[in-house]
């Protein structure tokens, strides 16, 4: 789903990166569930960032 907009990267630069293909992964394969990420997730125009606090779905949160 990843449009490699480069919002994620440019929001959480420690949790996200721009790929090969131009498209986005995380930096370190997990990442937290922690206000950074959920910014990240409200703001990609693809929609293609999910934060799961264990099974929950918590973001994005809108």
């Amino acid at each position: 789903m990843c449009m490699g907009s480069g919002v994620c990267a440019g929001i959480a630069p420690d949790l996200y990166r721009l790929g090969d293909e131009d498209r986005a992964e995380p930096v370190d394969g997990l990442i937290p569930p922690d206000e950074r990420a959920l910014d990240a997730a409200d703001s990609c125009p693809a929609a293609a960032i999910l934060v799961r606090d264990g099974t929950r779905l918590i973001g994005p949160r809108h």
